[in-house]
């Protein structure tokens, strides 16, 4: 008896960590899927031939294509998020805590256009997926914590003015990280660069960490 319990908890456990093996893969194509073609232009039946299963068990997992996509979101906002909490930046003298964050957001966007295209999709569709994602505003409300944290430190220390909104400073940091990559096409076309140049790319996050800082000064 004891071991039938055994062998039946076994094979639920084979079951639940083959289930989130399957999960992994569909989500890691959906990604590129929904990366490349947007939430109208995606097809199920495209992810499913890419992955180990089927339409059917799509739908199983996620509830319906929507259901899918959102589920895309909340990990590419998770692991952008997760990334930030490594960082240990509230031990940190408060421009090498600015400095790290900044190599964090331009590195992670650079190497991960996908993500980039992801946003720029969920803005055509005016954030109404991630409304429903309370959990995405949760995980981002750190990052604002952290600056904000950042930037009292600073400022109590002489570095930094104290009339910083940490939002207009997130947003700051992330505008100048992103255009760089969701317009390297037409911007490299139109001005004749390549912004993947391992040159131009230390050349220009120099550039957005002194901008940064210049705006933070006193």
């Amino acid at each position: 008896m004891v071991a039938k319990k055994k062998a039946n908890s076994k094979r639920a456990e084979q079951f639940a960590n083959d289930a989130e093996r399957s999960k992994a893969d569909i989500l890691a194509v959906a990604t590129e899927e929904f990366a490349l073609n947007g939430l109208s232009g995606a097809r199920v039946d495209a992810i499913a031939d890419r992955t180990r299963t089927s339409k059917r068990m799509i739908y199983y997992y996620f509830g319906s294509k929507e259901g899918l996509y959102r589920a895309v979101l909340e990990k590419a906002y998770g692991d952008i998020r997760a990334l930030d909490s490594r960082q240990n930046s509230e031990s940190n003298d408060p421009v090498e805590a600015i400095r790290r964050i900044i190599d964090v957001t331009f590195d992670y966007d650079e190497t991960h256009p996908n993500f980039i295209s992801l946003v720029t999709v969920e803005n055509i569709h005016r954030g109404r997926n991630i409304e429903q994602l309370p959990s995405i505003k949760e995980r981002n409300a750190s990052v604002i914590r952290t600056l904000s944290a950042i930037v009292d430190r600073g400022a109590k220390a002489g570095q930094f003015r104290a009339d910083v909104n940490p939002v207009d400073l997130h947003l700051l940091i992330s505008a100048l990280c992103v255009f760089r990559v969701s317009n390297r096409f037409t911007f490299g076309k139109i001005f004749g660069i390549d912004l993947s140049d391992a040159k131009i790319r230390k050349r220009q996050k120099k550039m957005i960490l002194e901008a940064v800082l210049r705006y933070l000064a006193p």
